[in-house]
């Protein structure tokens, strides 16, 4: 992490991103067009926005090898089916309970770790994760008192979360050796070509929406992708990775206020018990998991 010498302060422009990103599942909401409709124009009008910026960067496409197609492939397709199966949820349940169970990204993270590079967990990170379990189960079980519909909805926002966390994981092999503006276009591309062949062989108009639908459209592409996703990138030079990490807490937060005075959701009880129990999981996780990486690096030294 760096002195800043940012022409803004990079924790306002944080708290920016994150209130940017709150608003995705308000937009979503606020749109009638199918998920997948959806979905493609925030992928498509991101890439439209990025595009004339391809001149400055042509430079960083060239770093893509044979060896990142693979990754990029896997990377585009679960973001794509990522957004169709987050922005479903929103149908069947509340904003606040979609957008928590979205936030369990560490916690499948750490799992896939575990599973997949046989790293050893350490004893913060298992009880960060219990808790953040608990706290999936105390959403679930008061939202199947509502109805099992909401509970489907849940479902279906957990399984986002397990998409995403591939998307992430697939990400890091390439952005070890790819800048984020290349491999950004060229996953973003990917998964607008995805949803275009979803929306094609399910039938879905790609036209045929009100105008309320198409300024929803590049709401979503402005706001959680540009910026708030790329002031992220680009505020991770001054504040650091971990601080960037407990950002995700204020998504929820942002997304359940904002749910609240435009829709007049309110949460239940053990909507909200569940909630801070996840908070604190998460929480409890990526503090242990930063400590658990400074003693490896002293140990190093």
């Amino acid at each position: 992490m760096q002195k800043s010498n940012a022409f803004i302060n990079p924790y306002i422009a944080v708290l920016f991103a994150t209130f940017s990103i709150s608003t995705s599942a308000i937009w979503v909401r606020l749109s009638d067009a199918p998920a997948g409709v959806t979905a493609f124009y925030r992928l498509f009008f991101s890439v439209v926005l990025m595009c004339p910026l391809i001149y400055k960067h042509q430079h960083e496409f060239k770093m893509i090898k044979k060896k990142h197609v693979w990754s990029c492939l896997v990377a585009g397709i679960f973001l794509a089916f990522h957004f169709i199966l987050w922005f479903r949820s929103l149908d069947y349940t509340s904003v606040a309970s979609s957008v928590v169970l979205v936030t369990l990204q560490p916690l499948f993270a750490f799992i896939g770790s575990m599973l997949l590079f046989k790293i050893r967990p350490h004893v913060g990170a298992f009880i960060g994760a219990l808790c953040a379990i608990g706290g999936s189960v105390l959403i679930g079980w008061g939202d199947l008192g509502i109805s099992t519909k909401a509970l489907f909805g849940d479902l279906l926002a957990l399984l986002a979360c397990f998409l995403i966390t591939v998307y992430l994981m697939a990400g890091q092999v390439v952005r070890k050796d790819v800048p984020v503006f290349a491999y950004t276009f060229v996953v973003y591309g990917i998964s607008t070509l995805t949803l275009f062949l979803y929306v094609l062989l399910n039938g879905q108009s790609f036209f045929t929406y009100e105008a309320n639908d198409w300024l929803m459209f590049v709401l979503l592409a402005i706001f959680p992708n540009l910026l708030g996703h790329s002031i992220y990138n680009w505020s991770v030079k001054w504040v650091g990775v971990n601080t960037l990490s407990m950002t995700i807490l204020g998504e929820p937060i942002g997304s359940s206020i904002l749910a609240y005075f435009i829709f007049g959701e309110k949460l239940h009880f053990l909507q909200v018990i569940g909630s801070l129990t996840i908070f604190i999981g998460i929480t409890i996780y990526l503090f242990s998991e930063k400590k658990n990486r400074s003693g490896k690096i002293r140990g190093a030294a």
